[in-house]
């Protein structure tokens, strides 16, 4: 996906990129690159695919779930920000936080919101299941979001308790998302949440199918989820 495809398709979905926005996704491709050398972060590199399979991919949730007023938002192990990287860019009212278990991506992300000149950012080095714990950020999101291999029973436990109540856990998942979610409908009932919709569409260019899973959360999530780390995934619920 070249740039001019990546703006027009954008465009289709009423997201308008002005040129400063543009700017700082061309500078979030060079930062990826250029710290990718030093760290693994992306196995996917190449100019136009990155643009497609990152950027374009992670702008997707917002095809289908209003992101214009101001929201807060988290995103769980974003790894080099995506999807929330993305969607800030193209939606500045956004307020991110981000949390991911690696440091050494955290130092990544610090740095690109400071090249990017991003405000309301902000970057914990934590596994998400204590940083569910903590009472400061413990259901205080208006969305939750993950686009994570993990599957749909391990991302709630690790999402779910930090989505206020009425808010929002949007997982984003490639195939397989209805088998996903039947295997996790009884979690996401234990953890206060509600599937609300499930929006499929294929991927521009290499048609590959995308799912946009939208989880409400219609209640508390009782104080013993998450788990201990490593157990929502050693142990999924069932």
């Amino acid at each position: 996906m070249n740039k001019d495809v990546f703006i027009d398709k954008l465009k289709d979905q009423g997201i308008v990129l002005d040129s400063r926005q543009l700017e700082q996704f061309e500078r979030y491709f060079e930062l990826l690159v250029e710290w990718n050398e030093k760290m693994n972060l992306t196995a996917i590199t190449e100019k136009e695919e990155v643009y497609l399979k990152h950027f374009f991919d992670s702008v997707s949730a917002a095809f289908f779930v209003d992101l214009q007023q101001p929201i807060k938002l988290c995103d769980v192990g974003a790894g080099a920000g995506f999807p929330s990287i993305p969607m800030k860019i193209c939606y500045p009212n956004l307020n991110i936080t981000i949390v991911d278990s690696l440091n050494k991506r955290i130092t990544f992300l610090e740095h690109l919101s400071k090249e990017l000149g991003l405000v309301n950012t902000h970057f914990y080095h934590d596994r998400a299941e204590t940083f569910a714990k903590n009472q400061a950020f413990r259901e205080q999101f208006d969305i939750v979001t993950a686009r994570a291999v993990a599957r749909m029973s391990v991302l709630s436990e690790l999402c779910l308790p930090l989505v206020k109540q009425g808010g929002q856990f949007i997982a984003m998942k490639a195939a397989n998302a209805e088998e996903e979610l039947t295997a996790a409908d009884n979690a996401i009932k234990q953890l206060g949440g509600k599937l609300s919709t499930v929006h499929s569409f294929t991927l521009p260019i290499e048609d590959s199918e995308r799912n946009i899973i939208v989880i409400k959360k219609i209640k508390k999530t009782p104080n013993k989820f998450p788990r201990k780390p490593g157990t929502p995934n050693k142990m999924p619920l069932e």
